[in-house]
Order: structure tokens, then sequence, then C-alpha cells
């Protein structure tokens, strides 16, 4: 007897509806988790980069690494803006180094020119602070040294680009880092770019003051967008006193007890 032929049955093109079985669609906790106290950036494509607008970029480190803010680590993380100089198409026009997250400014003539530079940089900053942690620790230091994606947002008014100028070269007295020592001796940042910033009392009397020789600058360009060159003047010179972003909120009062 001849033997029966299995049937083929036609597959439906129709996408499967979640809700019938409860596979598919989005799922509660379902991506990835945030690292640390902070949310995750988000892993969605990046918007187009306009070569005209700077770019304001935070990058955050692992727990576990102590404060950038110290003189190896400071001068690892040099060696890595030492190391993108050249790298075509993207300049590091402003910098600063807090205890645990990096601001810069950056220019890029193009989205993957930002990206590249920024990649580069992240590379060779996690390979010079690990061999830097690794000399002061004794012990070798692998591992990833940036926790996350980096946060990144375009500026594309004179004001926006003040704001943000001010935020990265004076992050430290947002951050009271100006009150420890030993940098109560200095007036601007030494763990930024903001030695050699055109600030307001610069203008004022010709010279801030001089830092000590042993000092070594990050290395960063000049700008060349409009927007950083000159555009953000048009709102007043900003001062090496000046504490960037909303005041702090008053303390409420207690009441007197009777």
């Amino acid at each position: 007897m001849a033997r029966l032929r299995k049937r083929h049955l036609q597959q439906s093109l129709l996408f499967r509806d979640p809700n019938v079985d409860g596979r598919g669609g989005k799922r509660k906790g379902a991506g990835r988790p945030p690292k640390g106290l902070r949310s995750s950036e988000p892993h969605k494509k990046r918007p187009p980069h306009d070569r005209r607008h700077p770019v304001h970029v935070t990058l955050r480190v692992v727990s576990g690494l102590g404060s950038l803010r110290k003189r190896d680590t400071y001068l690892a993380i040099r060696e890595a803006t030492l190391a993108v100089i050249s790298h075509e198409g993207f300049r590091i026009v402003h910098f600063s180094v807090q205890s645990n997250h990096i601001h810069l400014l950056a220019e890029a003539s193009g989205k993957a020119t930002l990206s590249g530079g920024l990649q580069a940089f992240q590379i060779s900053a996690a390979k010079h602070i690990n061999a830097a942690i690794t000399r002061r620790a004794g012990s070798r230091r692998r591992g990833g040294v940036f926790a996350d994606r980096y946060h990144s947002r375009a500026l594309t008014s004179p004001r926006a680009v003040r704001h943000a100028i001010c935020y990265v070269l004076n992050n430290w007295r947002r951050h009271q880092e100006d009150c420890a020592q030993p940098a109560r001796r200095w007036k601007v940042d030494p763990f930024s770019s903001g030695t050699h910033f055109g600030w307001k009392e610069r203008h004022e009397t010709g010279l801030l003051y001089r830092p000590p020789a042993t000092y070594f600058p990050l290395i960063t360009w000049l700008p060349k967008t409009w927007l950083l060159r000159e555009g953000w003047m048009r709102h007043g010179l900003i001062s090496v006193y000046e504490v960037p972003g909303p005041a702090p909120k008053p303390k409420p009062k207690r009441n007197a007890i009777s």
C-alpha cells in the first residue's frame, strides 16, 4: 500500500499577537539593566550630527576606581587627549575631570567621526588609567573603565554653548571641589583645560595667574566652529567664580520650640 504524503501547511505571514499566548512584544524588565545608581544611556540610534554644532559629552566611570582627580589618573587621561589630537575631523576643545566622570566639549565633521573619536579616546584613557592604578596599587588592574555609553547633547545656540562651557570648566565649584586641599590655591580647576581659557578676569587684567612649572595642561584644540569660537560671547564672558547649574534649594526653616 502506498505511503500517504504529509500535507504541507502554509505558514501565516501575519505577526503573532503578543496578547494571545504571552510571547513577543515588550516585556517588563527586558533590555540592558542600568549600571550603578544612574540609569544607563538608552541603546538607540543616535541622531545625525551637524558639523556646525559642538557637542557636550559626559563619560562616567565604573565604581571601584576611586577618584579620578589624582595626579596619576589625570596624567593618564592627558595621554588619551594626546592620542586623539591627530584624529582627523575630531577635536576636543574644553575638558574637565571630576571624581567619577569626565566632561568635554568636542567638534566633529560628522556622526561617524564623532563616534570614532570618542571611542578612540575611551580606549586610550582606559588603557592608561588601568596602568596608573596598577602602579599605584601594586597589583594589576584589568577590565572596563567607563560604565556605559557616552551621553551627548548637541549645542545649537550661543546661549546653550555658553552654559555648557561654564558647566564643563567650572563644574568643580558645583561639586565643591574648589574647597578641598590643595585646590584652594587655584583660581581655576587644575583638572580642566581652564588654565588657558579666556576668562572674564583675564580679559580685564590681561593675566589671570601663572600655573606652577610642574603643571602639565590637558591637550585640546582651539575652536573652529563659530559657536565655540565667538558666538557664545554674545551672552557675556564667563567668570572663574561663576557656579554652573541651578541655584541650590534653600533648606526649610525649623519651627522654634515654644
